[in-house]
């Protein structure tokens, strides 16, 4: 076999598989990345004072209906069944989301039926809004202005930093309405979480003798000398120098507290009001409830635009956003033995599952690329 040389910046979900797969098969890899860890946003850790498994970047839950992407994780890690159930506070009151037949009971002080709340939810919406064209119409004509303004309007404006009116109505098509007692956040087949948490996970999956990882190592042009092909998973606008400007992207500030017993007795709190200047309240206790532990560390997480020295978390993908993107994605489509992959290397919001998918797929195409001699893609996946 031709062995190949191969670069990978980036040590989170989507470089740690890419490396994985390539080094089964023979080839070396040597992965890269600027932070002091791997498992980028995933990263988890102990906290010191209470021993609890702290996600250091916010809560990640593993959700998924895809087989292959659920059995590969199972491959290095043991998952432990999690439901993620999360409430949120409004106008002094704690309700259950996604909204549910309770949601709505309690939220009108009614006692309906299924078929009787969705005649109540129908007879709120605004039915003159026949075609949503932003998040607020279609919030209105999906659940009406109580429900809207109650649980999404302050959320959505905090979370983004903008109306709800200047965000496309796709964004509401992902949080759903039941109209029976089911509050599990999810839907999916396969719900967990990893019993160690994340990051071995990751150590796991690069830990193979055809991988080389280096952290503290922030990518130079040096890096690429004589290699064969290069994935790359942080900012493409970074890979070009941001010659055209930076994407814009959300950020996460988080302030950390601790308590000697619980805090709020569950793992995540929204809070939907504007006047209340975090979006939420994270008891990282709760997401491991196999374990026990005496005291609580807590998060209250504030979202904000993202600066050059911040993290970014959410891409905004906006009009702007989207125009400029396509200029770096006209560059990026002209390059040879190179290949963007990730949410920052695609500039897209993406699930650890579809991370996970997309890595494997683009893993099988660059091998496929290899035995068929044909030019490996920059983009595996659409971006545009």
């Amino acid at each position: 076999m031709n062995v190949k040389h191969i670069l990978i910046v980036g040590a989170g979900f989507t470089g740690a598989v890419i490396s994985r797969e390539l080094a089964e098969k023979g080839h070396k890899v040597r992965v890269i990345d600027s932070r002091s860890h791997v498992a980028g946003n995933c990263y988890s850790e102990r906290d010191e004072q209470t021993g609890v498994m702290v996600h250091i970047y916010g809560p990640h839950i593993f959700h998924t209906d895809n087989q292959e992407v659920w059995d590969y994780l199972n491959r290095f890690a043991e998952m432990m069944p999690y439901i993620n159930r999360v409430k949120t506070t409004v106008n002094g009151q704690v309700f259950s989301l996604p909204i549910n037949l309770h949601t709505i009971n309690q939220f009108f002080n009614t006692t309906c039926s299924p078929s009787e709340a969705r005649a109540l939810i129908e007879s709120k919406s605004v039915q003159t809004i026949s075609d949503p064209q932003n998040f607020e119409e279609q919030a209105m004509r999906f659940i009406g202005k109580e429900l809207y303004e109650a649980f999404f309007k302050g959320y959505t404006i905090k979370q983004w930093g903008m109306s709800p009116a200047d965000l496309p109505a796709s964004i509401l098509k992902r949080l759903p309405v039941r109209f029976n007692y089911d509050d599990n956040y999810f839907s999916h087949k396969y719900q967990g979480m990893p019993k160690e948490g994340y990051t071995p996970i990751v150590e796991n999956i690069l830990n193979h003798p055809n991988i080389t990882v280096e952290l503290n190592h922030t990518f130079d042009n040096k890096d690429a000398k004589d290699i064969d092909h290069l994935f790359f998973t942080g900012p493409i606008d970074a890979w070009f120098g941001y010659c055209f400007g930076r994407l814009g992207y959300r950020t996460l500030d988080f302030e950390k507290f601790h308590t000697d017993d619980d805090f709020q007795g569950t793992a995540v709190m929204n809070y939907g009001e504007e006047r209340v200047p975090y979006t939420r309240i994270t008891e990282h206790k709760y997401f491991a409830p196999w374990e026990q532990h005496q005291g609580s560390v807590c998060y209250r997480e504030f979202s904000r635009a993202c600066t050059p020295e911040d993290t970014p978390y959410y891409p905004i993908r906006q009009v702007g956003e989207m125009e400029m993107l396509n200029q770096y994605l006209d560059l990026a489509e002209q390059e040879k033995n190179i290949s963007f992959a990730g949410r920052l290397g695609t500039y897209r919001y993406l699930d650890m599952d579809v991370t996970i998918g997309e890595a494997l797929n683009m893993a099988k195409i660059y091998l496929e690329s290899l035995e068929q001699n044909s030019e490996m893609p920059v983009f595996t996946v659409k971006v545009r």
